[in-house]
């Protein structure tokens, strides 16, 4: 099959221009539509199927398969970096995947796409934002926005184009592993934060610094029962609309270009297969025009053989497949499926449209190569700037005794402690670097404690010791809370507590009597109610990226914390989950809460 494929593909090469003329579609002065008509019109079968198969990169058989299957977009997954894991490196691999895909017979550019889920965080040296849990304590979707431009903009110079972000999940449950995916348990609140979109695109989609956005993932992902990734969301269709479904209006509102479908459930079907979902409420009664795209390998999640699954997922309405490592299998698949009559051919044209339609409008085909001179502006000052404010924004002071925040920048002793205080990989947590993520230091950016050292006065005495504890203190500062992962690795079906070595320190901490300032950095809120009356203040500071510095900032005054909850804070294991107000009553600290200084 690759063979015909190839065949089909590559044989009788032609230039975009006959007897001296531009070929239509390949005119900009036309109208997109009148394009799309003509390219269509050109297309064989195996032409087509190629726009609609995404590979990943690094599972690429053969770099030739790019030109020899007539791909339409590949994807880096998070832990397929180039090496150098460098922006140029990033841009090279681009370029070189593009002059493949260039050499075919009608020389559709690729479109390539990447989590860039807080920022371009897969590069060494880029500006790492807040994960969204933190950005929606900010309530401040014009800062959002902006975060959605610098990331485009770190992003442009390489020429990767597609960004499979935001994540507008409405969770409903701590124990899920993407709970920091999410910008809250509101409907109306995450709504508000798909100003990231126009972030992203900005107000032109033929600039080259416009990255085409990815509303994820459709629909109800966040609402699984027991907060299991991947799991069912067990609602009436009542509930999947208003609280599920309601942020998609907005991002489709702002006319993001793409979405991603949710590996998850609804009541027992699969959302990979659910043409409902897909076909007669995304695309029909809430006009979605652009891409609809699977998650990684999604389709195998359906039942019956292969053939059948990629028969599901086309018919359901899915227009481009993840298929990482099955691409040719799938093209394969799709082929015969169309030539049986078991997928329409109008499925297919609708499909191929929507896809060249996005390229079209983005300008890919008169500028598909990276233009490295946006690069200069990864992790610049000003962009890092804009991420330490984000940080501080994102803070919450759950609470403060005796107000002994904000603490002085001339305190004589203090102790910082904590295996979160100089650990810059635990406050990026997952989707940084690597799919995980990974503790220690990977890139370029300020730990917490780096900033506590800057922040003080140069008379102030810092002691920083992970764990051990000794000697008279002023005040200690005990970070301390999660560490990296990312999807169903970070599912906690168990005890959302602080781990046994962070019980160790507070129990030390407690047993010297020095006052202490907690700060957890973390992807959730953490069960703590037998700690809270041991420490005098509690700063919530979510995964905060590579700013580190926002968090000492507020911590010494410089900016008093304005963060609110972006989700209830749990009382007790029992009580979990509170996110969705089902088994909360009373919880520790409800949503919207969070203090100040006077």
């Amino acid at each position: 099959m690759l063979a015909l494929l190839v065949i089909s593909i590559v044989a009788c090469q032609t230039d975009s221009r006959v007897g001296g003329i531009t070929l239509p579609y390949r005119d900009p002065a036309l109208p997109v539509e009148q394009r799309v008509d003509d390219l269509l019109s050109r297309m064989t079968l195996a032409e087509k199927v190629g726009q609609m198969t995404q590979a990943n990169v690094a599972s690429l058989g053969r770099l030739s398969d790019v030109a020899a299957l007539g791909l339409g977009s590949v994807l880096s997954g998070g832990d397929d970096s180039p090496t150098p894991n460098t922006p140029v490196a990033w841009a090279d691999q681009l370029d070189g995947l593009q002059r493949l895909a260039l050499s075919t017979r009608l020389s559709i550019p690729l479109l390539y796409g990447i989590d860039s889920v807080h920022g371009f965080s897969h590069a060494v040296g880029t500006t790492i934002f807040p994960h969204n849990i933190g950005l929606g304590a900010t309530r401040d979707a014009g800062l959002v926005q902006e975060i959605g431009r610098i990331t485009a903009l770190e992003m442009a110079g390489t020429g990767i184009r597609w960004a499979f972000a935001p994540c507008l999940a409405v969770v409903q449950n701590e124990r899920w592993g993407r709970t920091y995916e999410s910008f809250g348990q509101d409907p109306d609140l995450v709504s508000s934060m798909t100003s990231l979109i126009d972030g992203l695109q900005g107000g032109d989609l033929r600039l080259p610094t416009s990255i085409i956005a990815t509303a994820k993932h459709f629909v109800g992902d966040g609402g699984t029962t027991g907060g299991r990734d991947q799991g069912d969301t067990l609602v009436d269709e009542a509930d999947l609309r208003t609280v599920h479904m309601e942020p998609y209006r907005a991002a489709i509102a702002r006319d993001a270009q793409a979405v991603m479908v949710s590996y998850s459930s609804w009541n027992g079907q699969k959302m990979h297969g659910n043409r409902r979902m897909i076909t007669d409420t995304l695309k029909g009664e809430l006009g979605f025009n652009g891409i609809v795209v699977s998650d990684w390998d999604g389709i195998a999640q359906l039942g019956g053989g292969y053939d059948d699954q990629v028969r599901q997922a086309i018919n359901a309405g899915i227009d481009v497949v993840m298929t990482p490592t099955g691409y040719a299998r799938f093209a394969g698949a799709l082929q015969r499926a169309v030539l049986d009559g078991a997928i329409p051919m109008a499925r297919i044209d609708d499909a191929v449209r929507r896809i060249v339609s996005v390229k079209f409008r983005m300008g890919l085909f008169e500028r598909p190569y990276a233009p490295r001179e946006y690069l200069a502006y990864d992790g610049s000052a000003e962009n890092r700037a804009v991420a330490r404010r984000a940080v501080r924004e994102s803070l919450v002071l759950l609470k403060n005794d005796g107000g002994i925040l904000p603490l002085p920048r001339t305190i004589k002793r203090l102790l910082v402690v904590g295996k979160n205080a100089d650990n810059l990989g635990n406050q990026l947590g997952g989707w940084s670097l690597t799919w995980q993520g990974l503790s220690g230091a990977g890139t370029r950016g300020t730990t917490i404690l780096q900033g506590i050292r800057d922040a003080v006065s140069r008379d102030t005495q810092v002691v920083y010791d992970p764990a051990r504890i000794e000697g008279d203190y002023d005040a200690a500062i005990a970070v301390v809370g999660e560490t990296p992962y990312a999807e169903f690795h970070g599912d906690r079906p168990g005890s959302l507590s602080l781990d046994a070595a962070d019980s160790i320190v507070m129990d030390r901490l407690q047993s010297a009597g020095i006052p202490t300032v907690a700060v957890i950095v973390s992807g959730r809120p953490l069960v703590i109610t037998d700690r809270l009356p041991q420490w005098k203040a509690l700063v919530e500071a979510w995964l905060p990226g590579t700013e580190g510095a926002g968090v000492a900032e507020v911590l010494f005054g410089a900016y008093k914390p304005t963060g609110r909850l972006p989700v209830s804070w749990p009382r007790s294991e029992a009580q979990v989950p509170v996110a969705g107000g089902s088994s909360a009553a009373s919880p520790l600290f409800p949503y919207g809460f969070g203090l100040s200084y006077l």
